[in-house]
């Protein structure tokens, strides 16, 4: 894998842009004229009409893998293989020394679209989606919070990864704003009866989520050996939370209507390939040592920083409240999606899987309010703008990014946004 961006490819990429000739990310999109949707390919300030150049692939992924597919479903379906031939045909096209999509002008301009041009789409038809709790510094400070430091975790947490079910219905792309939801909540720390009101402690969650690839059969559990070519790519992820009904409601089952009102994802689906480059050394779990199941042999942590900012509607700018990194997961997503199937559970080609909130140990990498404001003890400045947040108000942007930094180029995500709405009238 090459360590410098600069002449790789014939399109000329910033080497601050999230979308580098070595990233080369996965999208669906469509045109105000041509409003079908199409797999796309983002690169610099350009996304590659993959329908265009369609002719460039092989005749088995052609038919397989574009012609006609209008989510990303049948690539991540079709396996490891088809993916390494898949992104090789793409930075063959792309590439300096090609010919056939560079030299082609007429080519060019129906294949390569301005990115402000293009409407993109969620990249996946998402049969289910499954949140987990897997950032140790989240969980402990969490525990603390509600159960004092010396219960902060749960005697299964360095067992096993903590999930639960989602809501594959409110996945939602980047941009689509979120209303502030309804519930019971408690009116005051003393009360025992639930009124029924606008969610008051809003919160965002700095997450990361995976999709699955090919899947398994009901009854045959992934393997820690197979897992890695079982998951596809990573999009930025906000799992908005509503902290107050959450907190009514989830004895004895766990999170229900807090979760389910909306989950953010970025549009651009990140491949594993493109992130190879920054995975981090192995570091072995040891106290304890996970079941043999859940062992991994080598590293899959990886090396990617993360940013949240707010921009308030009084705001001329956003201010970064977080600023984390996906290496602070306790759990891998091979460690989530090879325990999640370990009792025959059948996962999906576009199944996503969320990472839960991601956390580090300093004040400034706390990733979300609950945590920033320590269950609303202290205020959270945003920037020099003179105003201040202890959960999220009605007309509150929040802007997740991220990227892994190589030398000369980034591999990123592009944003994952959302625009907090009131609540509906009662």
């Amino acid at each position: 894998v090459s360590t410098q961006s600069t002449g790789m490819s014939f399109i000329d990429v910033n080497e601050e842009s999230d979308f580098s000739y070595q990233n080369l990310p996965y999208g669906i999109f469509s045109t105000e004229s041509d409003p079908s949707h199409r797999i796309g390919v983002a690169i610099g300030d350009f996304v590659l009409d993959v329908s265009a150049v369609k002719h460039l692939f092989s005749p088995e992924i052609r038919a397989t893998c574009i012609e006609g597919q209008t989510t990303l479903n049948a690539l991540m379906g079709a396996g490891r293989p088809v993916w390494t031939e898949f992104r090789k045909t793409l930075q063959r096209i792309l590439g300096k020394d090609d010919a056939s999509l560079r030299d082609n002008a007429g080519l060019r301009a129906s294949a390569l679209i301005p990115a402000t041009d293009v409407t993109m789409h969620l990249p996946a038809r998402i049969g289910d989606y499954t949140d987990f709790y897997s950032s140790r510094n989240h969980a402990t400070n969490v525990g603390t919070m509600f159960r004092g430091k010396d219960n902060a975790l749960q005697p299964n947490w360095l067992h096993l990864p903590v999930g639960y079910h989602g809501r594959s219905s409110s996945v939602v792309l980047s941009g689509t704003p979120i209303k502030r939801p309804l519930g019971q909540i408690l009116p005051s720390p003393t009360a025992t009866t639930p009124v029924f009101a606008p969610c008051k402690l809003f919160d965002f969650e700095l997450e990361m989520g995976f999709f699955v690839g090919p899947g398994n059969k009901m009854g045959e559990p992934i393997e820690m050996k197979d897992a890695a070519d079982q998951i596809f790519g990573l999009v930025l992820m906000n799992d908005w939370s509503a902290r107050d009904i959450q907190k009514w409601e989830y004895v004895p089952l766990g999170p229900f209507n807090a979760k389910n009102l909306g989950t953010t994802i970025s549009p651009w689906v990140v491949t594993m390939d493109a992130l190879a480059p920054f995975i981090l050394p192995h570091e072995p779990k040891v106290d304890p040592e996970p079941l043999p199941y859940l062992k991994e042999n080598d590293s899959y942590q990886y090396d990617i920083n993360l940013f949240v900012a707010i921009k308030g509607q009084e705001m001329s700018k956003a201010e970064t409240v977080s600023r984390s990194n996906f290496k602070y997961m306790y759990w891998s997503p091979r460690q989530q999606l090879v325990h999640h199937s370990v009792t025959g559970c059948n996962m999906q080609p576009g199944d996503l899987l969320g990472s839960g909130t991601i956390s580090g140990k300093e004040d400034s990498e706390l990733g979300c309010m609950l945590e920033l404001c320590w269950k609303g003890t202290r205020e959270v400045k945003l920037g020099e703008s003179g105003e201040v947040r202890k959960f999220l108000k009605d007309g509150d942007d929040v802007i997740i990014t991220g990227y892994a930094q190589g030398m000369g180029y980034r591999v990123g995500f592009g944003e994952c946004t959302g625009k907090v709405l009131p609540a509906n009238k009662i």
